[in-house]
């Protein structure tokens, strides 16, 4: 990615992510001007096209920093170490609210960037999406032990009905607006309780 970028001073860097971020968040692709994002950051536009030479670079750029910074803390937390389920998803749900108190618009970008459908991002997504996820989340999913949950469970239908729930909690919190860290820290929290409480095998 552009060197002059990453040669700026990490608060420099911190600013403009944190401005992408928020403006994207708001609106469409297309309605998000890099003007504003400019402003956002304390730079001037023609600054912000040295360091990006145009919004679709940015765009993926922030989509692209979403995923290796997701893949960096659940690695700190250890989540892909992990054999027990909930405990995965427990870490897996520090890390990521560390994230978000980081970056306070990240989540919001992260539904919005999913759902884009602007032909100019929106296949670069699902490809960078897919990417990330077959080279992580399968394999971590396959060191789970299968002999926690109770008999008769579909595993497949599980994960599925997990990911949907999730995705539905972020996409209805999202559009309330910033997404609130320690309420989705206390609700996701209740979520895995739940989930625990009707998958595991009761202990005898």
């Amino acid at each position: 990615m552009n060197e002059k970028f990453f040669s700026l001073p990490k608060e420099k860097q911190q600013a403009i992510l944190d401005a992408g971020y928020r403006v994207f968040s708001q609106n469409s692709y297309k309605k998000s001007p890099m003007s504003e994002i400019a402003s956002a950051a304390g730079i001037s536009k023609s600054l912000l096209f040295h360091y990006f030479h145009n919004k679709q670079e940015l765009y993926l750029f922030l989509w692209e920093n979403c995923a290796q910074l997701t893949i960096r803390y659940l690695t700190e937390y250890q989540c892909y170490e992990q054999t027990d389920l909930f405990e995965m998803l427990y870490r897996g749900l520090k890390a990521k609210i560390r994230i978000i108190h980081e970056y306070p618009n990240i989540g919001a970008f992260v539904i919005k960037a999913y759902y884009e459908k602007d032909p100019e991002v929106g296949p670069a997504i699902q490809t960078i999406y897919k990417k990330y996820v077959n080279s992580k989340s399968k394999n971590s999913l396959m060191r789970v032990d299968p002999k926690q949950f109770r008999d008769g469970i579909d595993l497949e239908m599980m994960y599925r009905d997990m990911y949907y729930a999730s995705e539905g909690y972020l996409l209805e919190e999202t559009r309330k607006g910033p997404v609130d860290a320690d309420k989705m820290e206390k609700d996701f929290m209740e979520m895995i309780a739940f989930w625990k409480e009707i998958y595991l095998k009761k202990e005898e």
